[in-house]
């Protein structure tokens, strides 16, 4: 059965190779133009899925993925999966390398390729694009000397490559995750993650360590945790976290009983076979 996508676009990004990891020849894959964008097309019953990326090893979270799924409309995580990070140089196929004055590329990208940049273009200047592909799309129109992008981008706009393997951390790693509307859930694998959005009352001092105590008492791991602000006024926050388990493992189900005891709201995110 064909699969209807949604993916942070354009063509050419990072989350499109990761997608193309996972989807078949038969699925439709749909670029948008930004995750909010990607997860309501999943929302509004457009595409069936959306895959968004969530964490990055050197650049830390995606925040707006962070809050469209602990704020927004509900949907939940049915799977993930990774992909390591490189950066190539990229520019016309008329262009000498020597003739690269403006570079475009995402503000994630640059932080993660300064050292390259700053070594072999200390004079040029950095644009800032809402994505490594629109820079490899704005660089095929004439608009930039280069271009950083994922290498996938120089194949899709014709691109000539001047550099590879170009970043600062050459085992940078990024975490995508497939969302899709809230149903039944899968059974256990054996491993597992289990996402929460978890909201406290008010924040308060232990506030945190009580959180953390409901994990600890039933012996359940937890492999990432981020607070993010609710946006309601300040000093109410609800925190992101990550558990190792399935809801439906006795001590995570446990777990999660007593964080109703203590905590205003819990929205749950999925569980999910973790990515090997």
């Amino acid at each position: 059965m064909s699969i209807k996508y949604a993916y942070l676009g354009p063509a050419g990004t990072f989350t499109e190779a990761a997608l193309l990891k996972i989807a078949t020849s038969e699925d439709q894959l749909i670029a948008y133009a930004n995750v909010t964008a990607a997860l309501n097309a999943v929302r509004s019953g457009d595409c069936n899925k959306a895959l968004v990326p969530i964490e990055n090893s050197v650049e830390g979270v995606v925040a707006r993925t962070l809050d469209e799924l602990a704020i927004g409309d509900p949907l939940v995580i049915t799977a993930e999966t990774t992909l390591p990070v490189t950066f190539s140089l990229m520019t016309l196929e008329t262009t000498d390398k020597s003739a690269i004055k403006i570079i475009a590329t995402h503000p994630h990208a640059e932080s993660q390729c300064r050292s390259y940049i700053a070594k072999n273009f200390p004079n040029a200047q950095v644009i800032e694009t809402t994505s490594t592909a629109a820079a490899a799309k704005g660089l095929s129109k004439g608009e930039y000397d280069g271009a950083i992008a994922a290498p996938i981008a120089a194949k899709n706009y014709k691109l000539k490559v001047v550099a590879e393997n170009i970043g600062d951390n050459t085992a940078a790693v990024t975490r995508f995750v497939v969302v899709e509307k809230p149903g039944k859930v899968g059974t256990p694998t054996g491993n597992d993650r289990t996402s929460l959005a978890v909201f406290i009352a008010i924040d308060h001092a232990g506030a945190l360590l009580e959180v953390l105590n409901e994990f600890a008492k039933h012996q359940v791991n937890l492999t990432f945790i981020q607070s993010r602000p609710t946006g309601l006024e300040l000093g109410h926050y609800h925190f992101i976290i990550d558990i190792q388990g399935h809801i439906n493992e006795p001590a995570v189900s446990a777990a999660l009983a007593g964080l109703k005891v203590i905590c205003e709201d819990i929205r749950f995110l999925g569980s999910y076979p973790q990515a090997k």
